[in-house]
């Protein structure tokens, strides 16, 4: 074989599977970095990306011992530099395998496409349009058009700082109106972040862009959809991507501007296999491309909000690396919604709503305005228990209680989806008499129908209540559905978990009320009062958004502690004193995003076996640094700390330990982490270690 060339092959291998990095082949055929090839793989046939291309032969390695490609999959352009470039940073940042990240980006139906197959699916493809010609959208504020012209005029990165209601989404759609018409050729990514979000915004670009130059990109899409928008981003025929976490590895050749909305939400943050952020990949994709990228929030992540503080010259500080843009005002000059705070202290003892949230609820019906309960937890009650002996409806598979749900009178674990029907008595001591412990949204719409039983709407007919969480959503369309019942009017108030808090534009809404937000203002989660004023703040601004509504929307807050700062920064609708506080915190206490987090965890039959997993690689790091030139140094600056069962410590019968490693600077952390790997896999095959299942590094987690 004389005109044999050499490659590197990413392919699909999980990181703590001891087959990483890239694998080598030979190709009879000239192949270039970027190219899709099939390749033996054991037994089995396999997608692979080419990576890099060798004229001679890797050393050390038997020529005969390489196994030639399969084929070329040379319908498709090969994958650009700059992708494969963002792949290898996120497999090195996130301490996956490249082939994991790689493949992982990429359709699973076109991993199992042959080249024949391909090419029959390509003929479908439709042929790349030729400019977009955008529809005429609404006049600009004054405000909205000063932020276009500093993202015209600046580099970026841009925080787009915007209240609720202020017109966030009509810049992104000016902004990317203005790419197109300077450059017909350019793709734009918009990224909503979650699937619930996106028919609408989908329609609305559609509407403004026509759907040929539109394509969607999440997992609740079908394999051959999937594949369709894909393949058409690839081909640069889809010009505008609108898509969920997974749209940052689209491969768009043109991609020029990229919109995260709702930037602080952390669906952004992938929970399994690869743990990337979407939101930091987005940025670091732009400066890649030299792409404008536009994060926006009502309530920013306090990341995101530290990362575009102002400069400081007094105290030294040169300020973040973001553009923080700020849109404070409603569009149509509509109010924000007055937020009153209900002490919960002074109703009758285990209210569940309170007489003045009674009240209003009656007043906004008789009026034919629409009302918003916001209670984050579903079911029918969190627990059941027996007062006699204590019995309580634990799941035998998790570290959880099994939910009661009414509706088909079962107990559902909402961890590992174990089911049972509710016991008629006791099973542990056969007392009849089995209470409930809590409330969720379903007992919530049952309460709320009783009490408003005789209230009546303008036109004489009875209340009307609709429920929106993961239960009354599950059939596909169920959401949308609801949502259009909302929307044309036909629901007077509308119960639900976080779904129906986050980027809903309802416009008949005049009264939002939290029946249960306490729970996250004393947790052990540093993070959690940040995502509860995200959470309240979000679902305060869907009310009022008319500006003939706004004057007399409101905002109820039930709460025991009503002169709780977080509930103090609500009621002005004051963000930046939240942030302020906040971080003053988290500086104190050397907290992100000041300090630098990574989690290493691991799985196992017992927690004996996860901790002394964790406990055996913790001792091997630090040997292993205080042996190596300036690892003595990295240990003063990057702290191991002990093993520790996770909050939820056990999931469907797999017992997890978790273990933190932290670091005032991210680039001493990710020198410890890149030592970290070898460590794990030589403690993986000692004999007191086989009961460990897996075992995986969360940077920058969410959750700890």
């Amino acid at each position: 074989m004389n005109n044999c060339c050499w490659l590197d092959i990413a392919v699909q291998t999980p990181a703590h599977s001891g087959v990483g990095g890239l694998l080598s082949y030979r190709s009879p055929v000239a192949v270039v970095p970027g190219q899709l090839v099939r390749v033996p793989l054991g037994k089995r046939e396999v997608m692979g990306v080419v990576w890099r291309v060798h004229a001679q032969a890797p050393e050390g390695i038997a020529t005969s011992a390489l196994k030639d490609i399969g084929a070329v999959l040379d319908g498709i352009a090969p994958l650009d530099e700059h992708w494969l470039k963002l792949v290898q940073f996120s497999a090195q940042y996130y301490q996956r395998s490249l082939g994991e990240v790689a493949l992982s980006a990429l359709p699973p139906q076109l991993r199992d496409l042959d080249p024949i197959q391909l090419a029959r699916r390509l003929k479908k493809l439709p042929a790349a349009t030729g400019p977009v010609h955008a529809a005429t959208g609404p006049a600009l504020s004054a405000q909205q058009s000063a932020v276009l012209q500093h993202i015209d005029q600046q580099a970026g990165p841009f925080l787009l700082f915007g209240n609720t209601g202020s017109g966030k989404t009509e810049v992104y759609l000016q902004a990317v109106q203005r790419l197109l018409q300077a450059d017909p050729q350019a793709q734009a990514l918009l990224m909503v972040p979650e699937i619930n979000l996106t028919p609408q915004l989908e329609a609305r670009v559609q509407e403004r862009f026509g759907s040929e130059a539109v394509v969607s990109m999440h997992s609740g899409l079908t394999g051959p959809q999937r594949l369709k928008s894909w393949l058409a981003a690839h081909a640069g025929a889809a010009r505008i991507v609108l898509g969920t976490r997974m749209a940052v590895f689209a491969s768009m050749p043109q991609l020029k501007l990229i919109v995260v909305d709702e930037e602080h939400d952390a669906s952004y943050k992938q929970q399994e296999g690869a743990r990337y952020s979407a939101r930091d990949l987005a940025v670091y994709r732009g400066r890649l491309l030299g792409a404008k990228v536009v994060l926006g929030s009502a309530t920013p992540s306090l990341e995101s909000w530290y990362q575009s503080r102002p400069a400081d010259d007094a105290a030294g500080d040169p300020g973040g690396r973001y553009v923080r843009l700020h849109m404070p005002e409603r569009v149509g000059a509509a109010a924000l919604p007055q937020v009153r705070r209900v002490d919960m202290n002074h109703q009758a003892r285990r209210a569940v709503l309170s007489a003045p949230l009674l009240q209003t609820l009656q007043d906004r019906v008789a009026k034919g305005e629409q009302s918003m309960l916001l209670l984050n937890r579903r079911g029918y009650a969190p627990v059941l228990h027996c007062a006699d002996c204590g019995w309580k409806s634990e799941c035998k598979h998790c570290s959880a209680f099994r939910v009661f749900h009414k509706i088909d009178r079962t107990l559902r674990c909402h961890h590992c989806g174990f089911t049972d029907r509710v016991p008629r008595a006791c099973p542990a001591c056969g007392n009849a008499d089995i209470a409930l412990m809590g409330r969720g949204t379903e007992q919530l719409e049952e309460h709320l129908g009783e009490l408003l039983a005789d209230v009546r709407r303008p036109d004489g007919g009875p209340v009307r209540i609709a429920r929106i969480d993961a239960d009354t959503t599950k059939l596909k369309g169920a959401l949308e559905s609801q949502l259009a019942q909302v929307h044309s009017g036909e629901v007077d108030i509308l119960v639900g978990t976080q779904m129906i808090a986050k980027g809903h534009d309802f416009r008949r809404i005049t009264l939002v009320a939290a029946i249960n937000p306490d729970s996250a203002l004393f947790s052990s989660d540093f993070r959690a009062p940040e995502r509860l004023f995200a959470l309240l703040m979000q679902a305060a601004g869907r009310a009022g958004r008319d500006a003939d509504q706004g004057s007399r929307s409101e905002m109820l807050v039930q709460t025991f502690h009503p002169t709780h700062p977080l509930f103090e920064a609500l009621k002005r609708h004051d963000y930046p004193a939240f942030a302020a506080s906040e971080l003053t915190d988290r500086t104190a206490a050397g907290l992100p995003p000041i300090s630098h987090q990574a989690l290493l965890r691991a799985d196992a039959r017992s927690q004996e076996v996860a901790q002394g997993f964790l406990s055996a690689a913790r001792a091997a790091l630090e040997a292993m640094l205080a042996a190596m030139p300036g690892g003595p140094e990295l240990l003063e600056q990057v702290s191991l700390y002990p093993a520790v069962p996770l909050s939820m410590q056990r999931v469907a019968d797999v017992e997890r330990a978790q273990m933190l490693l932290e670091s005032p600077s991210r680039s001493d952390l990710h020198k410890v982490l890149a030592q970290l790997h070898a460590v794990l896999h030589h403690l993986r095959g000692q004999p007191e270690h086989k009961g460990v299942i897996r075992w995986l590094v969360d940077v920058d987690p969410q959750a700890i």
